[in-house]
Parts: structure tokens; sequence; C-alpha cells
């Protein structure tokens, strides 16, 4: 069965969406790589260069460090889905920086998005 086509896209085309999100709502381009960092383990290094190399989605989360053993903390709905609910892991992960994308855009502290 084919992947969802969000797999295959450029993580480079959807950053500057979560940027813009969060910069409508008055946060910061480093606040947002701080929660894509938090997730994923990339360092501010590594989230350059695979937006540099336009990596996909799905090689963007298989080449990620270490997703943050907090993820299971990552409940709520985006999107009408669950994302504590969803099936796929790829896809579970998406929605979680979905979520962590619009919890900072929602203005939540910073300590409380990265389930500190």
């Amino acid at each position: 069965m084919p992947g969802h086509r969000i797999f295959t896209t450029a993580f480079a085309k959807v950053y500057p969406l979560y940027v813009r999100k969060a910069e409508a709502k008055g946060r910061t381009p480093a606040e947002v790589d701080q929660v894509i960092c938090w997730l994923t383990g990339y360092d501010e290094v590594g989230l350059r260069r695979q937006l540099d190399v336009a990596a996909d989605f799905e090689t963007f989360f298989a080449q990620a460090p270490a997703l943050h053993p907090n993820t299971a903390l990552i409940k709520g709905v985006v999107c009408g889905v669950r994302v504590e609910a969803v099936d796929d892991p790829l896809m579970q992960q998406i929605r979680w920086l979905d979520k962590l994308v619009d919890e900072l855009a929602k203005g939540r502290a910073m300590e409380k998005i990265l389930r500190g």
C-alpha cells in the first residue's frame, strides 16, 4: 500500500508554513526550530541540513537522531484526528509535529509544549 502524499513532500516546503503560522501569532522562527529539535533530536545544524537537501518527511523522520522520550505525552486533535490514535508511525510523527506547532501558535508556554 503506498504511503500518504505527505510522506514524500519535502519538509522544506512545509517548514515555512509552520514558521508563518507561528509568526502570525507572535512567535518566532527560533521557537519553531526549538519545537522541531525537541521532537526529533536534530540540532540547529542538522535541521538546516535537512532543509537544505529538501529531505521528504519520510527521510526527515527516518534520519532524526532520536525522537524525544516524552512523545507519548503529545495528545490532542489535529485536523480532526486524535494524534495519539494514529496507527501509522510516520503519520503519527508528522501529526505530533503539527500538534506542537499548533500549540506554539496558540500561545501555549514553551515548557508545556516541550512537556517539561
